[in-house]
């Protein structure tokens, strides 16, 4: 006789078997919640630098399961005297920002029930070079604000998307730092 194989629940691409397995390994051993991400980095010429990210520590031991590491090329635009070989340190930190937003909203809201089809963001930050330059000690050397404008399809509630927002750790460093607007708009 063949044994019946249990299919995982599936919510917004996201295992919830294994997500409330990860919830119970973690409340009966708090140390398995301990991560430490790292990044290599090796400046190339002018304003191009170039990242690797591998390995990193989490769930008690080092993770090295990756057998290439992900590469990304920082740069800037020629107006700000790079070559343009990569997005730069400012645009990647947007990207951060909503990726970790994205990437929360969707895994709390499958813990929540809550289904979600799609979510298409835009965002813009607003940076002042006279802070960068060293022309002025009123201005902010980085971001002022950050507009971040969410699109969401789903059957849940604005109130409850922005609490499972709320759990995002970039989202969290970045608006205690700064100004975030976010604007929703649930379908």
């Amino acid at each position: 006789m063949l044994e019946q194989v249990k299919k995982p629940t599936m919510r917004n691409g996201v295992n919830i078997d294994d997500l409330m397995a990860t919830i119970s390994a973690v409340k009966q051993d708090p140390s398995l919640a301990k991560f430490r991400f790292s990044a290599q980095n090796q400046w190339i010429d002018c304003g191009h630098n170039r990242s690797a990210i591998k390995a990193f520590y989490g769930c008690g031991a080092m993770d090295t399961t990756r057998a290439v590491p992900f590469t990304l090329e920082a740069d800037e635009p020629a107006v700000l005297l790079g070559t343009d070989k990569g997005a730069n340190p400012v645009e990647y930190v947007l990207h951060a920002l909503v990726s970790c937003m994205t990437t929360s909203m969707v895994y709390h809201a499958a813990a929540r029930g809550i289904e979600i089809e799609s979510v298409a963001t835009s965002l813009e930050g607003d940076l002042d070079l006279q802070g960068f330059l060293g022309l002025s000690d009123d201005v902010r050397k980085g971001y002022s604000t950050i507009r971040v404008n969410m699109t969401v399809a789903s059957n849940g509630s604005e109130q409850a998307l922005r609490e499972c927002i709320s759990f995002s750790p970039v989202y969290e460093m970045i608006s205690r730092s700064l100004p975030v607007e976010l604007k929703m708009h649930v379908h």
